[in-house]
């Protein structure tokens, strides 16, 4: 026989009359968020907002184009699960603005921010143009601060909140052909770090995830072909991907990190996440600059042998 479950109106420690409301699910001893996520068209985002909204969350899932991007709309219809969605460029102050303020007057409070929505640009420092730079950094970093600022006001006159980034192990560990895509990670953990302090007075959490090589189009994209580059790091990289993602790490394992902090209220700032993700950071932590930067731009025959080793894949492309 299905169990019903009991849902209340709780309100969190330090919360006044007007904050935001969360539901508590008796049955499961859970608290219920309203959670908003950017790019939810697919990979992690899709993967996090199916994740929550099974898990009892109310979710608002924005994407660039909706009907673009139909898989969230219908799996949600079939489903009867509580998520809505909406259109919401995070490269638009106007978008950003417009979208995050109709939740508002709505009377909806925002429990949870996750800033999800990313693209990836690589190649070499040499030859990629300067507008991949900018496109990366417009949304990765830019993009992420804008929700950021749309949403703090109200969780810091509420005393109540949680801001999670989706970052990268690339938010930690630069490596070539990825510095475009790192920079931008880089930036966005620092701005993390930043705003983990001004606002840990008023009872927003703030959390970073750093997923490593996780099945997505993104990840797809750095192992397919490669144009003919004066530089062996972005052929190397494909090959790397390719190794990684013939044992592939399902999006679910991100989704369920970010979950698990909200559910959990922790306080704890980064949380890597994947198979390769810690064993990659730690390899990082435990290498001198110089023999990190060696190794990256050392011969083919070197760097393979030496990544091989370190990771346990067969990296080396079959003759």
């Amino acid at each position: 026989m299905e169990m019903r479950r009991e849902q209340i109106a709780v309100r969190c420690p330090r919360a006044t009359a007007s904050a935001p409301v969360f539901l508590e699910d008796r049955q499961m001893g859970v608290t219920m968020a309203t959670v908003l996520i950017t790019g939810t068209s697919k990979g992690i985002g899709l993967s996090t907002a199916l994740t929550l909204a099974r898990g009892g969350h109310t979710v608002y899932a924005t994407m660039r184009n909706p009907a673009s991007a139909p898989e969230l709309a219908e799996t949600a219809a079939q489903e009867a699960l509580p998520i809505n969605i909406s259109a919401m460029d995070v490269d638009s102050d106007s978008s950003v603005a417009t979208a995050i303020a109709a939740i508002y007057e709505s009377g909806v409070p925002i429990d949870v921010l996750v800033n999800n929505a990313g693209v990836e640009r690589d190649g070499s420092i040499e030859e990629l143009p300067m507008a991949d730079f900018r496109a990366t950094m417009e949304t990765n970093y830019f993009g992420a601060l804008r929700c950021i600022k749309a949403v703090i006001p109200h969780m810091r006159q509420h005393s109540s909140g949680c801001i999670i980034n989706v970052t990268s192990v690339a938010g930690r560990v630069s490596t070539s052909p990825l510095g475009p895509y790192a920079a931008s990670k880089f930036a966005l953990e620092a701005l993390s770090e930043a705003l983990a302090q001004e606002v840990k007075a008023f009872n927003v959490r703030v959390a970073i995830v750093e997923p490593g090589i996780i099945d997505t189009p993104m990840a797809h994209k750095i192992e397919s072909p490669v144009p003919a580059s004066i530089y062996p790091q972005r052929r190397r990289m494909a090959h790397y991907f390719s190794a990684s993602l013939r044992n592939p790490t399902h999006p679910i394992v991100v989704a369920e990190k970010i979950q698990s902090i909200i559910e959990s209220g922790t306080w704890q700032f980064r949380h890597p996440v994947g198979p390769n993700a810690e064993p990659t950071i730690a390899k990082r932590r435990s290498t001198s600059d110089e023999d990190y930067i060696a190794l990256h731009a050392s011969d083919d025959d070197t760097w393979y042998t030496a990544m091989e080793k370190n990771t346990g894949l067969v990296i080396r492309p079959r003759k």
